[in-house]
């Protein structure tokens, strides 16, 4: 009986561009040979484009060039007397779509464009993946790609450049990639700086002076005989402090011993090398015009 071994590959659509070739080649079974027919779409097949070639076991469908006008439903009819088989193949011949028919500046607000185009006439007998925009500003003329493979026909365009003009233009795409051409907005988009108004508001001037306070007291501490030893404290006032060191309620200030600093609050004594006869409680005063306060600790020498 004769039987038709369509291959996998064209049991789904058969997809060329155009200007491609068409080599198809169909194996069948049949004894004694059968007799292979072709037709395109129900009608005999156009012998100035399509040419085929039986054979014992097979039948070749070539066409040199494929145009879109080759599209189409192909059946291979296998017949042994009143025995047939037929196979089907849809064949798609496509090429690059048309451009979109025009691109239209809609408005402009800030540093945002928002654009509307028409979809192109021609899109290249299948359907669109999308639609590419691009974007170049007067001052250098390079297109740069906005975005790709979008669907829709209008888009707002964000973040432009202050003080720029720019040009728009948009590309249709399907499989075999962007239209040749691109309409091109006929306004250009200026995208100015927006006049802002300064309105100075009277205010109360804080007043932020402050009586001395301290924030991290003095800690009692046990040094050893020979070891310079840092005794530390946090004091916040405003006008900046007078800072004061006492041992036992005696000024050591300009005593060679010792070293005091005093850095953004924070206020610090090294006692250099101590001995069992520096010992006792040291104290730290500050004094401002608003008032003062002081913290003590207590140092023990072993």
């Amino acid at each position: 009986h004769p039987k038709i071994w369509l291959p996998r590959t064209l049991r789904q659509t058969y997809i060329r561009k155009v200007g491609d070739t068409v080599n198809l080649l169909i194996p069948f079974q049949g004894k004694p040979k059968p007799r292979a027919t072709w037709t395109h779409d129900g009608c005999a097949l156009d012998a100035s484009r399509v040419s085929v070639r039986n054979g014992e076991q097979d039948s070749i469908l070539f066409i040199r060039e494929a145009q879109r006008a080759d599209s189409g439903r192909y059946q291979l009819s296998v017949q042994l007397g009143e025995l047939e088989a037929t196979a089907t193949i849809d064949i798609l011949v496509i090429e690059r779509p048309g451009p979109p028919q025009s691109i239209k500046l809609v408005d402009v607000w800030g540093s945002n464009a928002t654009l509307e185009w028409t979809p192109p006439q021609d899109t290249g007998n299948t359907a669109l993946l999308g639609y590419t925009l691009q974007k170049a500003d007067t001052k250098s003329g390079l297109w740069f790609t906005v975005l790709e493979r979008y669907h829709r026909t209008s888009f707002t365009v964000s973040n432009l450049i202050v003080g720029n003009s720019y040009a728009f233009r948009v590309f249709a795409e399907n499989q075999c990639g962007l239209s040749e051409t691109a309409p091109i907005t006929a306004d250009l988009a200026h995208i100015q700086k927006a006049a802002t108004v300064c309105k100075i508001e009277g205010f109360v001037q804080r007043d932020f002076s402050e009586a001395p306070k301290f924030t991290q007291p003095l800690a009692d501490c046990t040094t050893v005989t020979g070891y310079d030893t840092q005794l530390f404290c946090c004091v916040r006032a405003s006008p900046k402090p007078k800072i004061i060191w006492l041992k036992n309620k005696m000024d050591i200030q300009g005593n060679p011993k010792y070293r005091a600093l005093s850095h953004l609050g924070i206020c610090s004594l090294e006692i250099r090398k101590p001995g069992p006869f520096d010992g006792g409680i040291y104290t730290c005063k500050a004094v401002n015009p608003l008032g003062e306060a002081s913290v003590d600790c207590r140092v023990d020498v072993k």
